[in-house]
């Protein structure tokens, strides 16, 4: 299926926004997500499915000054 990344279409094969964390290699702290302007708490991304043309917006920390 086709989402939206950070503004980039992109296709993926995730149904679960953990399987997409996983098919990112995206680090187990430190990252918010958000689906269609919405965040997802981490504890719910087992359960939070994806769809087609979903917008996903990933922030991740950084350190630094």
């Amino acid at each position: 299926m086709k989402v939206t990344i950070n503004n980039n279409t992109q296709d993926t094969v995730s149904t679960t926004v953990a399987a997409l964390a996983e098919e990112l290699s995206l680090p187990l702290k430190g990252v918010a997500l958000a689906i269609n302007n919405r965040m997802v708490p981490r504890t719910d991304w087992e359960l939070t499915t994806l769809q087609e043309n979903y917008n996903i917006v990933i922030i991740k920390a950084t350190c630094g000054g």
